[in-house]
């Protein structure tokens, strides 16, 4: 005689299910993560928040130095230190969502398999932590365009294209995001590529206008740098920004085709690894 049962518990959701419902359900738990981030990554430094603004100055006055000064990179006529801040600010939002959204399973496995929530929570937390950090270096380098403008009387002025900075912001987070996902999702069975991530982003700014513009790249090498999507996002932002960089409608079409369809693979492949990643981690 078969059983008969008054509740029967089961797992229904689809692997494209974005549990839109859930993550609103628990947008408190969602702004209590991102708090938990700011405030425990400066939680012991000396200097705190002032971070933020130190590390992108002393990469563009290193990268000024070294790719400026001693390698004579060209950056079509822009000051060399806007031209590397533009750059660096950009990359360092996408690449800090990238890195810090790779380790979700692992950094987060003993409150994944004690405590349910929706485990789409932990990647937007980092997302939207890192957006703090990237609005105070925009501060900065909102600044340095005032210098340059109003005290060096250079011809660098933002144009209507700064529009599209909404966005550029939404797109790097998707990227960083979905790229993210997926990388977290292969790393509880292959561990090494954890190993990868930060060595391969570093490797991946170099193939980005991140040092040097786009227009100064050899045409049988242009093509290489086109199809990295943060290639658009980054020229964009100095056109908007800076009123001098290589931008094209089209390239940022590819750019957002690239970003929505990564986001809808690393959706599958995240919803797909939370429901075992327990016993494999």
């Amino acid at each position: 005689m078969k059983d008969k049962f008054d509740w029967q518990i089961e797992g229904k959701s689809s692997l494209i299910d974005l549990k839109f419902k859930d993550v609103w359900s628990y947008r408190d738990l969602l702004w209590l993560l991102v708090r938990r981030d700011f405030v425990s990554f400066y939680k012991q430094t000396i200097l705190g928040p002032l971070w933020f603004f130190i590390q992108p100055l002393l990469t563009t006055v290193m990268f000024t130095f070294v790719f400026g000064k001693l390698g004579g990179f060209k950056t079509d006529g822009l000051p060399q230190p806007l031209f590397y801040m533009a750059g660096i600010t950009a990359w360092n939002y996408f690449a800090d969502c990238l890195t810090k959204t790779s380790t979700v399973f692992k950094d987060n496995a003993n409150i994944f398999g004690k405590v349910y929530f929706p485990r789409l929570i932990m990647p937007l937390s980092i997302v939207m932590s890192n957006l703090v950090k990237f609005g105070v270096q925009m501060i900065l380098f909102m600044l340095m365009i005032a210098y340059y403008v109003i005290i060096k009387n250079e011809n660098c002025i933002p144009n209507y294209y700064i529009l599209l900075f909404p966005v550029l912001i939404i797109l790097m987070a998707i990227l960083g995001l979905g790229m993210g996902m997926i990388i977290s999702a292969l790393t509880t069975k292959y561990r090494d590529l954890s190993f990868l991530v930060t060595f391969g982003v570093q490797l991946l700014m170099y193939a980005t206008t991140v040092v040097y513009p786009l227009s100064t790249v050899k045409s049988e090498f242009s093509w290489m740098v086109k199809l990295n999507p943060m290639t658009s996002i980054i020229e964009t932002f100095r056109y908007g920004f800076l009123g001098n960089a290589t931008f094209s409608w089209s390239s940022l079409a590819y750019t957002s085709s690239f970003a929505f369809i990564v986001l809808f693979l690393g959706i599958i492949i995240f919803n797909k690894v939370e429901r075992t990643f327990v016993d494999t981690i």
